[in-house]
């Protein structure tokens, strides 16, 4: 059964999870092929396309396996994809992959400090894939409540750690600035700080993006309420890794709704530390037959979705 499956974490899982997504990636690119003119750019460009979400769920296993997010099971890993499915036709720009390989980066140095090694270092380095992340998106600018958090979570507060994230954070700015300095294009970095208006949470209601986001919700909210109670029973990493999981997933639903160009893509912000916090929720579930008809409709659920909707 399914969740026989998904209950080990080996890397014939991992395989048969990206030949998943790239039977349905295929699809998308054959699709996109079939109403526009073949060219061999456009079949490169797909290529690096692949690539980059190799990259992409490179990043997120690692982040997940080693600081221990979840027991050892794949289920975020199979919930991260069949979610990545959903958005490919949203996910095939190459600024938006590049964004979301930077925010896994920059999430790899936040759930990273559990650890106590190389801490200033960590600090630097999330504040400067923030700074990166700012420069692509100045609404990124929120996430900076996550690194404060885990600071104080973590009891690493001192001088240097709260001015060490400042410093990451404004080197990549100061780069930027010079650059466009040297080619007298100094508006551009003053467009930075200028957020503009923030457009209508209703513009996910013109596709399937209002619906998936709510069942995303929904999931996450109940598994936070199912793991919960025997997380922060404990006083141990993992309540301060749930802890900070549950405020990356609330600072993702409000960057998600802040953000000025909605197209849907920015729901796999939260898709990220959501798949992680259902898949403890699924640990919960004593039931096989339960996790079964669970994960079961999940995979048939986001098929219908794609055949019939989407593409």
């Amino acid at each position: 059964m399914l969740a026989n499956f998904l209950e080990k974490s080996k890397p014939i899982n991992f395989i048969v999870y990206f030949g998943l997504f790239f039977c349905f990636f295929m699809i998308t690119i054959f699709s996109n092929l079939l109403t526009g003119n073949f060219t061999w750019l456009k079949a490169l460009e797909n290529t690096s396309f692949l690539g980059l979400f190799l990259i992409v769920f490179f990043f997120y296993n690692f982040i997940v396996s080693k600081n221990k997010l979840t027991f050892d099971h794949s289920y975020a890993f199979f919930l991260f994809i069949l979610t990545s499915i959903l958005f490919i036709p949203k996910l095939l720009a190459v600024n938006t992959l590049i964004t979301l390989i930077i925010y896994l980066l920059f999430l790899r140095k936040i759930y990273s400090l559990r650890s106590h090694k190389k801490v200033i270092q960590k600090l630097f380095d999330s504040g400067f894939w923030l700074g990166i992340l700012f420069i692509l998106n100045p609404f990124s600018l929120i996430f900076l409540i996550l690194i404060y958090t885990s600071i104080l979570l973590r009891k690493k507060v001192s001088f240097h750690t709260l001015l060490t994230p400042i410093i990451g954070f404004i080197s990549p700015l100061i780069i930027y600035f010079a650059y466009l300095f040297w080619y007298d294009s100094g508006e551009e970095f003053k467009q930075l700080f200028i957020f503009n208006n923030i457009n209508s949470v209703f513009i996910y209601a013109k596709d399937t993006t209002l619906w998936i986001f709510g069942t995303v919700l929904l999931l996450t909210i109940s598994s936070i309420f199912l793991k919960s109670p025997k997380a922060l029973s404990v006083n141990n990493s993992f309540k301060k890794s749930w802890i900070i999981l549950i405020l990356n997933s609330i600072i993702a639903v409000v960057f998600a709704l802040m953000i000025s160009n909605k197209n849907g893509s920015e729901i796999v912000f939260l898709m990220i530390p959501a798949s992680i916090i259902i898949a403890n929720g699924f640990e919960v579930i004593e039931k096989m037959i339960v996790k079964n008809i669970l994960s079961g409709l999940l995979l048939i659920g986001t098929i219908l979705t794609f055949f019939l909707v989407i593409i």
